[in-house]
């Protein structure tokens, strides 16, 4: 190999280096133990930086993981402990077709049955749900995977395993409420 081809390598596999080193970590401190997600602002740009702005804004602090199916998924973000929902920031633009899969341990957007809806509710897989992705999806859109939990799929497995019933008209909630203590930015 030359020495301009050993420089483009090095060159190639320093940005390679920094790009995974610089990937934007968040720490969520839950009433069941710390679970820390690595978020893709290369694949999912937008559903990154909403999370990051909703984090900065301490909008996760305090909120719970309202909606818990154990053969499907975890969903918070969005409710306080008394299932009062959280005033949020305009929708972002569906990003389900950035190529990552709703696999275990991913994190999505969740949104209502129009596809550029989602604010700051996310849910965190915890079974393969490739029914998910937008190739696969009944509506054509899918859902936006935008991270993964890198640390902490120990606790996501505790959350998947509590009782849960229905609260007024919501179905599949905790009966003891999961709380997100606090939300950070990991260096």
């Amino acid at each position: 190999m030359g020495t301009f081809a050993r420089g483009c390598a090095a060159i190639t596999l320093g940005l390679a280096l920094s790009s995974a080193a610089l990937a934007q970590k968040v720490r969520l401190a839950t009433s069941m133990g710390d679970i820390v997600v690595e978020l893709d602002a290369a694949k999912a740009p937008k559903s990154a930086d909403n999370f990051t702005q909703y984090v900065k804004a301490g909008h996760y602090d305090g909120t719970i993981f309202h909606r818990v199916i154990g053969n499907f998924m975890i969903q918070g973000g969005g409710m306080d402990a008394t299932m009062k929902e959280k005033p949020t920031r305009a929708p972002i633009p569906l990003e389900s077709r950035n190529g990552l899969s709703n696999k275990v341990g991913t994190l999505a957007m969740a949104r209502t049955n129009v596809p550029d809806s989602a604010t700051s509710q996310f849910f965190i897989n915890v079974k393969d749900n490739h029914f998910l992705d937008q190739p696969n999806s009944q509506d054509g859109n899918g859902y936006a995977v935008f991270g993964k939990v890198v640390e902490g799929m120990d606790v996501v497995e505790k959350i998947r395993g509590v009782p849960t019933g229905n609260r007024g008209m919501h179905q599949n909630v905790p009966n003891e409420p999961v709380l997100i203590k606090k939300a950070t930015l990991e260096k």
